[in-house]
């Protein structure tokens, strides 16, 4: 077993996760990848850069095209296609009528079984979007530079939406449905929106949710703020039927499927936009005070989801593409609608809960539409796995690859993924990238590269990453101390900056490393705010947000690892870690685990999940307790909550939990923990 020790904050991280082994991709999906020659790795090396992202911005239509590759005159506001003149919408919707109308553009499948699936085709979106495009301009009077928030769930008028915003040059704001009314309000306060547009209900877990009734509470607290909405559109999840108890107010409420009436068959030109345009606003989760949106370009952003669809993704014209992630947040946007359209892709859109009405659901929807790309998180890995460990095997799906995204994936989920989903036919890429990067920064080319279980990868081809130590000198490959992971060059996918507050994001992303002085790019490496290590084959291994540690008596221990080292406790589906403070050490892990169905919570397994953690962390990483629970605190995405939990090992109030997927569970976890706890110093 490794034994590596991660700097941060000028202390130590503890890292213990062996060493996987490499596993070669099917030969099978090698014979018909996009990349499979390793030389793109000369094209997109330093001495290429940056003329060598030229391969992803020529897979676009530019009305313009552009005269400087990259302007770094002012870092880090590099600019990328500068002069360059393009349409987001018309690249993902108009272009591939000539060649692809009657295809797929997606497929809609209710949470309902009983409701039919819905194919959208590229001249169906066509005709949706432009009829959209023409109400926003003429009904709401939008226009380029504007700002709308957009406050949907998962149904097909989501991307019809944003398209169409792209198409008039709007700059949409999409928050995510599960967020409360004061949520969406401060991000429509921060983009200063006048129309917002959200939907009367949609299904989840089996009920039909009112979201109609945080429209009007979104707006007065936005109108306290000083931003006064003008106009609020519900779209209805069955047109002609509103589903919410919300009240209508006259002269500012109204139905989409009424107004459209209108503008049935009408037609919009689209607005040519510059390359560093923005083209929507993208707010970060989880963060207190003020919210930070990135900021994205039209052009830069759209040719690098494009090329990373391509060639990380491996989407083909004939593949049926599911990614499950929301569209509320980055990797909806980036690898649900922009990059898959832009290359002419078929994807699925799902309305509703992974494991409902069971854990066969997600299976019997890949089987039926022959989904072949499957691309979702590691806690959807770890739920679906908890649901139904052994139901995949059931289906008759067949992927030919499967991406796992938005944290690092323990090796043990990681081998259920690849042996019982992907029935070790699929190729596994473990991407690692953020909110602000726009899309792919560290993966595996699968056609390439072999599969490491828990690492993510080396960069993707034209991202050159770096480990820095706390005083900025350069952590080397195959070293045994990790640190804090930077990407030395900009790239086109990352944003332009944060709305309204450029300060904000020098600070927060670049004035760690960066010369001041300096207008050389090399000079200005982005500040990712990760650990990781980096191993002699070049893949990185993400530890985790740097101040996700635990600081034990002056040894820093990374609760990713903590809670790795809980899965490999058969009984175990989650896992999550939390610090609490303790007189004498300084903190003490709490740990809090969910069991696979049917396993009785006892002391024996209690004492497997300490052994897991003292054999392969050490004897300094004992938990202070481990709490067997029904379930752990969720959002709406499948995110555990780990705020909550510690709040709740503290004694301390949790906060609004109204907005959880199941925010049932916290009193009854306060109450299992108040019970023991009572007493303890």
């Amino acid at each position: 077993m490794s034994k590596i020790d991660v700097v941060a904050d000028g202390a130590i991280i503890a890292a213990h996760w062996r060493e996987e082994n490499h596993i070669p991709p099917p030969s099978r999906f090698v014979g018909q990848a996009y990349l499979t020659d390793a030389a793109v790795f000369e094209r997109f090396a330093e001495e290429n850069f940056p003329e060598c992202f030229r391969e992803y911005a020529d897979l676009l239509d530019w009305k313009q095209y552009w005269h400087t590759t990259l302007d770094s005159s002012r870092p880090p506001f590099f600019k990328w296609f500068v002069g360059g003149k393009l349409n987001a919408c018309q690249n993902c919707v108009d272009r591939h009528l000539g060649r692809h109308r009657n295809k797929t553009a997606f497929y809609f499948v209710p949470e309902q079984e009983g409701e039919p699936i819905v194919a959208l085709t590229y001249q169906q979106l066509y005709r949706r979007v432009n009829e959209v495009a023409a109400m926003l301009r003429d009904f709401c009077g939008l226009k380029r530079g504007d700002r709308i928030t957009l406050h949907l769930p998962m149904t097909l008028e989501l991307p019809i939406t944003m398209l169409a915003c792209a198409r008039l040059g709007v700059i949409h704001s999409q928050v995510f449905s599960g967020f409360s009314a004061s949520a969406c309000a401060h991000r429509i306060v921060d983009s200063a929106s006048r129309v917002l547009i959200t939907m009367d209900a949609y299904h989840r877990g089996g009920k039909l949710i009112d979201h109609g009734k945080k429209a009007a509470p979104t707006v007065a607290e936005a109108a306290k703020e000083g931003v006064e909405v003008e106009k609020v559109l519900f779209w209805r999840r069955y047109p002609g039927q509103c589903r919410s108890e919300a009240p209508i107010l006259k002269q500012r409420d109204f139905f989409v499927d009424e107004v459209l009436a209108e503008y049935r068959g009408k037609e919009v030109k689209p607005e040519i936009m510059d390359a560093n345009d923005t083209l929507f606003l993208m707010y970060t989760s989880g963060t207190t005070g003020k919210p930070k949106a990135a900021q994205h370009s039209t052009g830069g952003y759209l040719a690098y989801v494009a090329g990373t669809s391509k060639y990380i993704e491996d989407i083909h014209p004939q593949d049926v593409y599911w990614c499950m992630a929301d569209v509320g947040w980055i990797t909806g946007h980036s690898y649900i609608v922009y990059g898959p359209l832009a290359l002419a892709a078929t994807s699925v859109i799902y309305e509703g809960v992974p494991t409902f009405p069971d854990a066969g659901r997600l299976w019997r929807i890949a089987e039926e539409l022959g989904v072949n790309i499957f691309h979702t998180s590691p806690t959807a890995i770890r739920a679906l796995r908890r649901a139904g460990p052994d139901t995949p095997a059931k289906y008759n799906h067949r992927f030919k690859h499967m991406t796992t995204v938005g944290e690092p994936i323990e090796p043990e989920a990681w081998r259920w993924y690849w042996e019982m989903v992907g029935k070790r036919e699929a190729v596994i890429v473990d991407t690692w990238w953020q909110t602000e990067t726009g899309g792919h920064l560290c993966a595996t080319v699968p056609g390439i590269h072999p599969m490491k279980p828990g690492s993510a990868g080396p960069g993707v081809p034209g991202i050159y990453p770096v480990i820095f130590d706390e005083n900025g000198s350069q952590i080397p490959r195959g070293s045994p101390v990790a640190g804090n992971i930077c990407i030395r060059n900009p790239w086109p996918g990352r944003m332009l900056t944060i709305w309204g507050d450029d300060a904000r994001f020098v600070r927060t992303y670049y004035s760690r490393y960066c010369k001041p002085d300096s207008t050389d790019w090399r000079d200005w490496p982005y500040f990712a705010g990760d650990g990781a290590l980096q191993a002699s084959d070049g893949y990185i291994r993400i530890l985790g947000r740097i101040d996700d540690v635990i600081n034990v008596a002056g040894h820093r221990l990374g609760t990713k690892e903590l809670e790795a080292a809980c899965l490999t406790v058969p009984e175990v589906a989650e896992a999550a870690v939390v610090a609490v403070p303790d007189e004498i050490k300084g903190a003490m892990p709490d740990v809090y685990v969910s069991l696979q169905p049917g396993v009785s919570a006892d002391d024996g397994v209690s004492r497997n999940i300490a052994a897991a953690i003292i054999d392969q962390i050490g004897p300094i990483a004992r938990p202070r307790f481990i709490w067997l629970v029904p379930d752990l605190p969720k959002t709406r995405s499948g995110k555990i909550m780990r705020r909550v939990l510690t709040a709740i090992s503290t004694g301390r109030d949790p906060g609004d939990v109204t907005t959880l997927a199941n925010p049932e569970v916290v009193e009854e976890l306060r109450a299992l923990v108040a019970e023991k706890v009572t007493g303890v110093g």
